[in-house]
């Protein structure tokens, strides 16, 4: 069996300065205060010349760079220790159709550079790069549209048409992130459009299942069915959820039920059913598990085994955020699972949003943060030995 608390092999790519960065890392956003404090300062620090310093500390720890070129490093990097790369281009909150059209060629660009090197095995995107949020909120809300918001509508069909055909002449997959549940219906609906147009072969297109919604083990069963009905292949990536806080907010403001699972319990229950329905019917789909999580992650490979599936069989990815859970990541992939880290990259100042997302993220999430230190303390002590 994989061991989780192989710190040897978890760290292996990481120097005494950079497993000492991460630890003062972790310290700090193990702290909700120096979170908020950072979240607030560090937009202001990088206007007052502080981009350095921002670059060197959290940038690096959980960026692969500015550009794609600047990710190449990385990438070689994990693709020593067979990892692989999903570049995400994590610019986020911008509204003009220049920005939008800018989001496209940036991700035909991830398609191109993934097409020849076997170290980016999946390129991804979020729809609201490619489209105004509020668009998203009226389509998915069956909402009437405007003349002019039908037009604006067919070009982000066309945008995300035109990234997954990109995806599939290049034979790499594609995932589309799942994003706030108000606008996930039109992403759902885009998402499914091009898994049936394109993922009649093989598996290309990825929609993305959020399991902290009460509602998701449902839906991605009702997916499956229907396309098998329909004679094509699903490919879903299985995450909980990164909204939880604004969903609940939301909810409770609006005055309707929460879409969120009423305990973390419930949400790593229907996780692990998603696991086992997914790999009972990996015949007619492929499975990316994006998960953080170790008994999950054990549970995957538990299943693998039961029904023979090949460690290395394709069909099935483990997936980690870069710079997080690299004791899952390297002694997964040191067994010789599939294994691929997503990579974001973007402007220092373009990016801000992403990685004070991310911090929050490990704040709020209990024992995230203790975990990655323990580990980390633990790999620091073995060294001294």
């Amino acid at each position: 069996m994989v061991s989780f608390d192989n710190t040897e092999n978890a760290f292996k790519a990481k120097s005494d300065k950079d497993l000492k960065r991460s630890y003062q890392l972790f310290k700090l956003i193990g702290n909700p205060t120096l979170v908020n404090f950072g979240a607030f300062f560090t937009p202001i620090a990088l206007n007052i010349g502080f981009k350095g310093l921002i670059k060197n500390t959290i940038f690096k720890q959980f960026v692969g760079g500015e550009d794609i070129h600047d990710c190449s490093k990385t990438i070689a990097e994990l693709g020593k220790y067979n990892i692989g790369t999903i570049l995400d281009y994590s610019v986020e909150g911008k509204e003009s159709e220049t920005d939008f059209d800018h989001c496209l060629e940036e991700t035909l660009q991830t398609i191109k550079k993934a097409k020849d090197d076997k170290n980016i095995p999946f390129c991804v995107f979020k729809v609201t790069g490619l489209a105004r949020f509020a668009l998203l909120e009226k389509v998915s809300a069956n909402a009437s549209l405007t003349e002019d918001e039908t037009k604006e509508w067919n070009r982000v069909q066309q945008r995300v048409e035109r990234i997954c055909e990109a995806a599939w002449a290049a034979g790499k997959p594609v995932f589309i992130d799942a994003e706030e549940s108000w606008i996930q219906a039109a992403i759902d609906q885009l998402a499914d459009d091009n898994m049936e147009r394109f993922n009649k072969q093989m598996v290309i297109v990825y929609n993305t299942y959020q399991l902290y919604r009460k509602d998701r083990l449902d839906f991605l069963r009702t997916t499956v069915e229907h396309a098998i009905a329909k004679n094509y292949k699903v490919g879903a990536k299985l995450v909980r959820g990164a909204y939880m806080e604004k969903e609940r907010k939301r909810a409770a403001e609006k005055g309707y039920a929460s879409p969120i699972q009423n305990s973390k319990e419930d949400s790593d229950r229907d996780y692990n059913k998603a696991l086992e329905y997914c790999v009972e019917h990996i015949d007619h789909m492929a499975l990316c598990a994006g998960t953080h999580n170790e008994k999950s992650s054990l549970h995957l490979l538990s299943l693998m085994s039961h029904k023979g599936i090949d460690k290395a069989d394709k069909r099935i990815y483990f997936s980690q955020l870069l710079g997080m859970s690299d004791h899952i990541s390297y002694n997964l992939s040191l067994s010789g699972y599939n294994v691929a880290k997503y990579v974001p990259y973007g402007p220092v100042k373009d990016v801000l949003p992403y990685l004070i997302r991310r911090a929050r993220e490990n704040t709020s999430v209990k024992g995230q943060t203790g975990r990655e230190l323990s580990l980390i303390i633990k790999e620091k002590k073995r060294r001294k030995k």
